[in-house]
């Protein structure tokens, strides 16, 4: 086992249920370190491999994503290329989830998103992987800033990223996801966290209500992408868009979440507001980067506000989260959709408000599903 200082982790997936069969089909899946995709897509694995950087006891957790055995660690370093081709030989599959959500002192988003991507893509080519998959992101062509001055510094690697990928690897597949919501994710437990609350308000660019979002979750994702492994033929050269069923617009989505985790947002206290009339949740923001850069407590840093921005709908300034009808979706990929409003009460039961309190039949009035926009 290899830990760097970044915490940063790499995992390599076998689909495979013998290494002697003579129909072999081996792959490699490489993620960051949350594991949120990579995980789900263990479960549709024989055999794994998976390829660590990290702490240990960050890795233990991913033991039980198989039976006895199944599950096996080794080291190797987005920078060290003798590594990576041990961790990709005789491999006809290799799946690229590595991706930062802020900057460290070890990595910077351009070395993460486009040096790495492009490496392990070169190294894919020289090694005859026959497949390469590369995760990238929603609305990456947007270069428009609100948050920050010079806009999405993540967004803008993930480009060229892409770029980079296409120039080493033409074939290669790659997929746009919207933000992605399930159990243990970056998008329900941020906006469940204490962190990202002021006092008693939830501050917000807007206050959400001139936003849209189609989150889409990790189920259908982690589908698609095994979907894409088994079928190079079709999916070579493609690039996907993984976005879910329905949008929302984010006033409605985060009202949702507060009524299902504290059953009365009056009585405890919730209330959306502009981002710009809350000048000491900026400063707690600022503080909080500053603080702990490394891993910025309840992932509240300025790129993610920037982030949440551009991956929104601001219906008067044409900034969408933009569907191409040109590009295929999960859809395309006999993918069945699922929705929210099927899952969300489930998913955010460990943030629920008092959840020792038991609740008597009709106490509390049921708990309307978010209206819908048209998906456009």
């Amino acid at each position: 086992m290899m830990a760097d200082k970044d915490g940063r982790l790499d995992s390599e997936i076998h689909f495979a249920g013998s290494e002697k069969a003579d129909n072999m089909h081996r792959g490699r899946c490489i993620a960051d370190e949350s594991l949120f995709v990579g995980t789900t897509n263990h479960r549709t694995s024989h055999y794994r491999n998976l390829k660590e950087r990290c702490d240990m006891y960050k890795c233990l957790p991913l033991k039980l994503c198989g039976d006895l055995g199944q599950v096996l660690f080794h080291p190797f370093h987005l920078r060290d290329e003798d590594s990576i081709r041990k961790c990709i030989k005789y491999s006809n599959v290799v799946i690229n989830l590595i991706g930062r959500d802020w900057e460290t002192r070890n990595f910077t988003f351009h070395e993460v998103h486009v040096e790495g991507a492009r490496r392990l893509a070169r190294l894919c080519k020289e090694a005859n992987v026959e497949h390469f998959i590369h995760l990238s992101a929603l609305n990456v062509d947007v270069d428009e800033s609100y948050v920050l001055k010079d806009g999405s510094e993540f967004l803008r690697t993930k480009l060229e990223g892409e770029c980079a990928v296409r120039e080493e690897f033409p074939e290669a597949t790659i997929i746009r996801p919207s933000d992605i919501w399930g159990q243990e994710d970056r998008f329900l437990r941020v906006y469940s966290g204490i962190m990202r609350h002021h006092l008693r308000t939830v501050p917000i660019w807007k206050k959400g209500e001139e936003t849209e979002k189609q989150p889409v979750g990790v189920y259908d994702v982690a589908g698609g992408i095994t979907t894409i492994a088994k079928d190079p033929k079709n999916t070579a050269g493609k690039t996907y868009q993984f976005v879910g069923p329905k949008r929302y617009k984010f006033s409605e989505l985060l009202d949702w979440f507060h009524r299902i985790r504290i059953r009365d947002p009056v009585d405890y206290g919730y209330m959306r507001i502009d981002l710009k009339y809350a000048p000491f949740f900026k400063l707690k923001v600022s503080l909080n980067e500053f603080i702990t850069p490394a891993h910025p407590v309840g992932y509240l840093q300025w790129e993610r506000l920037e982030r949440v921005r551009f991956n929104l709908t601001i219906i008067n300034e044409a900034i969408s989260d933009t569907i191409s009808p040109e590009l295929p979706t999960l859809e395309d990929l006999g993918i069945a959709l699922t929705t929210m409003e099927s899952r969300m009460h489930w998913e955010l039961k460990p943030y629920r408000k008092d959840p020792q309190y038991m609740e008597s039949v009709g106490e509390f009035d049921p708990i309307p599903n978010p209206p819908t926009v048209a998906v456009h």
